[in-house]
């Protein structure tokens, strides 16, 4: 069951007349030294976002088939990239990132597990020059789109996500979805704030402001995909939006559903509760994962 503060917050949304405004984030690259160890500290498997990681990675691994060349958009430290990388080691994951600093740590952290199925390039999202036309198998983000300056800029990530993608190809891209009110931007943005460095709360906070909405991201889908791809968002409140392919992986691939469950066992209570809130409120926003059933 949601608490309380949650479901009044659901309340909110639906009922308000409010509409807040989407403000650019202050940095646009995390190049900072400071900063980056403090967001990679937070952010980590084992930290405050575990459950949210758990929720994307199993959506993702349905889009995610052997032998796939993967790439994730805007990689960060590599933290979502690693657990795919770890549960799918027949597939190659590229990550890419803006940041020099996010992949030095990205390339740290992959190296400290002995990935050998990962790969690292700096790169724009909006650019994707790299690689040729339909040569990409499946292709995710998490949490990035947010960063990017405008609408203009989204729509050159969709039109080159796209262009790169095989027909056919998974896709999974989530992000936050843009609330309209002030004070519901900030109980999320919170939510955590005694868990987690002042920077890291921060963060969220201009995260969820730079947030694009979920119309944003219909007309996009539409634009460049059609009807390939599904846009579903949490339910009533569009506190995070995603776009994904219809599955392409096994469904019923037992190792790989005992692995996500031994994460979810690793879970403490508290986060256990939160994936469950997450999985309810997409759920009956449309989004579903088989891989998500058992846990």
């Amino acid at each position: 069951m949601p608490s309380l503060s949650l479901l009044q917050t659901f309340f909110r949304e639906v009922i308000t007349r409010e509409r807040s405004k989407r403000v650019t984030e202050p940095n646009l690259v995390m190049d900072d030294p400071d900063k980056v160890a403090a967001y990679t500290r937070a952010g980590r498997e084992d930290g405050v976002m575990a459950p949210v990681y758990l929720f994307h990675c199993a959506q993702i691994c349905e889009v995610i088939k052997p032998g796939d060349t993967v790439v994730d958009l805007g990689c960060g430290p590599a933290t979502q990239l690693a657990m795919v990388a770890r549960l799918n080691p027949d597939a190659t994951v590229i990550g890419i990132d803006l940041s020099d600093e996010m992949l030095h740590r990205a390339r740290d952290y992959v190296g400290g597990q002995s990935l050998r199925n990962v790969e690292f390039q700096a790169g724009d999202i909006s650019n994707l020059a790299m690689f040729p036309d339909a040569s990409v198998d499946a292709l995710y983000s998490t949490v990035a789109l947010h960063h990017l300056p405008d609408f203009a800029t989204l729509e050159k990530t969709f039109s080159e996500i796209s262009r790169v993608l095989k027909p056919g190809g998974g896709l999974y891209v989530v992000d936050f979805g843009h609330l309209k009110s002030e004070k519901s931007i900030a109980y999320f943005a919170h939510q955590y704030a005694r868990q987690q460095p002042e920077l890291f709360t921060l963060d969220y906070l201009y995260s969820l402001r730079a947030a694009f909405s979920r119309d944003d991201f219909v007309a996009l889908t539409k634009k460049y995909f059609g009807e390939r791809m599904a846009v579903k968002s949490t339910f009533l409140m569009p506190y995070m939006v995603a776009v994904k392919s219809p599955p392409r992986a096994d469904l019923n691939n037992t190792l790989l559903k005992g692995e996500l469950k031994n994460l979810y066992n690793r879970l403490p209570g508290y986060h256990k509760k939160d994936l469950s809130d997450l999985t309810l409120f997409f759920r009956l926003g449309g989004l579903q994962s088989q891989y998500l059933s058992h846990l």
